[in-house]
């Protein structure tokens, strides 16, 4: 009996991707995704404004802190966290609809939240991106015409903390050059689907079973 690539289908997974803001998480985890099949990204719920070009549903879902905060009483969310003064979290329902699809989930979301996720799902597979250097960043966060003196300032401060936290990420992407860092967020997302613990015990017994010589 051949082995062929459905008996090695793996089970889908989650994972994250985090970084200051800045770092480059849209720029980087959107073409990556282009590149990809069977994966979806999880679009976060927000209370902050949206910014010009961004639409209700595809980047954000925007809600105001009320419906927020009855969200999070209502058991809703997976994870959230208060960053930058807004509200963000992940709902429970969009990841396990997607993961019941059989699709991988990417979900883009602050240190805060991947650590409360990586609670719920230990398996979930974290890649943290990084700024080639402080004075990039602060570059990018003042290149944005939308931001204020004090929200780049308030930003730069999370930054510093949120890269204290890199340790707990099975990943780290400089995203220096940005098609490189495309490459590596695909490369790692195609090299985990490879492993041997997410074939599940029945995935195992039918390659198995295909050398077994009978």
């Amino acid at each position: 009996m051949r082995v062929g690539s459905d008996d090695i289908a793996t089970r889908p997974g989650l994972f994250i991707v985090s970084g200051p803001s800045g770092a480059g998480k849209t720029s980087v985890s959107r073409p990556a995704l282009e590149k990809l099949d069977g994966i979806e990204l999880s679009v976060s719920t927000t209370t902050r404004k949206p910014r010009s070009g961004e639409r209700d549903g595809v980047d954000y879902r925007f809600v105001d802190r009320a419906r927020f905060e009855e969200m999070v009483v209502a058991g809703e969310f997976a994870e959230h966290a208060n960053v930058h003064s807004n509200l963000y979290g992940t709902s429970k329902a969009d990841i396990e609809e997607i993961l019941e699809r059989g699709s991988d989930v990417l979900l883009d979301i602050d240190v805060q939240g991947a650590l409360q996720l990586k609670d719920s799902y230990p398996q979930a597979v974290s890649i943290f991106l990084l700024p080639p250097s402080g004075q990039a960043l602060q570059a990018r966060l003042t290149g944005r015409a939308s931001d204020s003196h004090d929200t780049v300032e308030e930003r730069l401060a999370n930054a510093r903390r949120e890269i204290a936290q890199l340790s707990a990420y099975d990943y780290v992407i400089v995203n220096d050059d940005l098609e490189h860092a495309v490459e590596k967020f695909v490369s790692i997302i195609v090299s985990e689907r490879s492993r041997t613990g997410r074939l599940g015990s029945e995935g195992a017994a039918r390659i198995i079973k295909a050398f077994d010589g009978k």
